[in-house]
């Protein structure tokens, strides 16, 4: 059998049919559903015309259904792109546009946002959508070409796969500075390299029962799901309401008896501020993983403390390198609250490199530019090859064209101990709540929105569970003020909710340096030290997931 993504799921159903694969609530899929489930999707997919290499999109909150979509899509020999159904049309419309998908399935509660999709660009006109629940929706604009119901009437049997290994399987969009989101293609093998390594490393077995915390736009889940299937184990869904109640998290750990957690540092944080782990809590846990951001150390304290029976591992690596790059299990609680938590050691088949700016190997304790190379790779951004090329180059003193390395854009240094420390972000790239964001996407939104004469993003260090708090500085046109809460009802049709700024400052100008740009290091002072106008409410959506990808 091709080493294909969705082949765990087939060789777990032919060993064990009856075995619980997916939970979420209520809901249970065994490995013989899902297998069953995701080949006549696929069958269905390949009827209307979908082959191989095309891109399918998929609109809808995290649940079963999802999964089943996922895979389908992957079975038909097509890559999935899922999409955030907390983000506004406009922004889903552009995803959908630059991956060039005719088709998007749908399901749950996103039949407003395809209106409001349909009416947001002429390509639209030629994108065709699969409802998957059983009655087919219809909006002003649009009509469902089938329903789950219809995929039900195709055969079950195993689904002849033609993609192989080196093929992509989905593109996660992330933040792009431009204003346009970016589109990592991620393979095959790039997860399956990842996974196999974890699953020895964690030892994941069939009686595991893992988290799923992150939305399935994050590359974090893709470790969640087909980690859970290439071990033939549980892979329990979070819903992404519980993201704002803590005690339902930790209760969720609690009543499903998991064993492995799997999320970014700020749901770790948020549980820890409102105190809602016992002493020698969640008995059956057996791993706490994190990645995403920096886990401050004394929520990491707060958690060893509770949990002496649970192994804790941070890991590192951004989407252009799936999932993770390193890692580093702690040995023990660490005793002083200001100890610096290393990224630690290279996963199997990876490469961590700390080089100066003419790509030398900087010595032990000198920071640098972070690189990765290796198994891990993506092959770049969907049609970007600018993007690409300035991103991914050759390593130095290779003559193999495909012995690359990747820019992260953070700073590193490797300390006396051999192992890599992170240090932080050498561009505007930061992580909110765990999502990946560009603060340059979040002001090409601001000159969309008008009224104003200019604007600055910046980020400052949080206390809060964020981590890392978005400040907007603006100077309104003359005799047009605007306040805060307009621009941020505005910016909420642009952009997804975790990308509009907490922060506001409305000033008569932005500070300029000497080369007349805009002083970001001292507007980031003055919000630092200034009290500042929170952000306004704007509608809360029950499916944004506070935490991340």
């Amino acid at each position: 059998m091709k080493a294909l993504l969705q082949n765990w799921v087939t060789q777990q159903a032919e060993r064990r049919p009856d075995a619980i694969a997916v939970v979420m609530n209520q809901e249970r899929l065994t490995y013989g559903q899902l297998e069953s489930s995701t080949n006549q999707l696929a069958r269905l997919l390949k009827s209307v015309g979908c082959k191989r290499g095309d891109r399918v999109c998929f609109l809808m909150p995290k649940s079963p259904v999802a999964i089943i979509s996922m895979l389908g899509i992957l079975k038909a020999d097509c890559m999935h792109v899922p999409l955030d159904p907390a983000s506004p049309a406009r922004r889903i419309a552009r995803i959908v546009e630059s991956c060039g998908s005719h088709w998007l399935l749908g399901a749950g509660p996103v039949s407003k946002l395809l209106t409001d999709f349909f009416s947001e660009t002429k390509f639209c006109e030629s994108v065709s959508v699969g409802w998957m629940e059983d009655d087919k929706i219809a909006g002003e604009n649009f009509r469902a070409e089938f329903s789950a119901s219809d995929v039900r009437n195709y055969p079950s049997a195993p689904v002849d796969c033609q993609n192989n290994t080196e093929d992509a399987a989905h593109i996660l969009f992330t933040s792009g500075s431009t204003g346009t989101p970016k589109g990592v293609v991620i393979t095959h093998a790039n997860v399956i390299h990842f996974v196999e390594w974890a699953v020895r490393y964690f030892g994941i077995r069939p009686w595991d029962r893992n988290s799923c915390h992150p939305p399935l736009h994050f590359d974090l889940s893709q470790f969640d799901i087909f980690g859970s299937f290439a071990a033939g184990a549980q892979v329990h869904l979070v819903p992404a309401n519980l993201s704002l109640l803590p005690n339902k998290l930790a209760e969720l750990i609690r009543n499903a008896e998991l064993t492995q957690w799997f999320s970014v540092p700020s749901v770790l944080n948020f549980m820890a501020n409102f105190d809602v782990v016992r002493f020698n809590d969640f008995p059956l846990l057996k791993r706490l993983l994190w990645c995403g951001e920096v886990l401050p150390t004394p929520v990491l304290q707060y958690w060893m403390q509770r949990l002496p029976h649970v192994q804790f591992t941070n890991l590192y690596g951004p989407t252009e390198a799936t999932i993770g790059s390193s890692y580093y299990t702690l040995p023990k609680c660490p005793e002083d609250a200001r100890q610096i938590i290393p990224i630690g050691t290279a996963c199997d088949g990876e490469d961590l490199l700390v080089l100066d700016e003419n790509l030398k190997v900087q010595p032990p304790g000198e920071p640098g530019d972070l690189y990765i190379g290796g198994v891990g790779l993506s092959p770049g951004y969907w049609r970007d090859p600018e993007n690409t090329y300035s991103s991914f180059l050759q390593r130095p003193g290779s003559s193999d064209p495909a012995d690359r390395l990747y820019k992260t854009g953070d700073i590193a240094k490797v300390g006396t101990d051999n192992l890599v420390y992170y240090l932080g972000r050498a561009d505007s790239q930061i992580k909110s709540r765990g999502y990946r964001i560009e603060l340059g996407e979040i002001e090409a939104a601001l000159t969309l929105v008008g009224e104003l004469q200019e604007s600055a993003v910046v980020a400052i260090q949080s206390d809060r569970f964020e981590g890392m708090t978005i400040c907007c500085a603006y100077v309104a046109e003359v005799n047009r003020p605007v306040t805060p809460a307009e621009l941020c009802k505005k910016l909420s049709k642009l952009l997804p909710s975790y990308m509009l700024p907490s922060r506001w400052m409305v000033l008569e100008r932005l500070p300029k340096n000497a080369n007349g740009k805009t002083d970001r290091p001292q507007l980031r002072k003055q919000f630092q030290q200034n009290e500042v106008e929170p952000r306004p409410e704007v509608h809360p959506n029950s499916d944004e997931h506070p935490a991340r990808r």
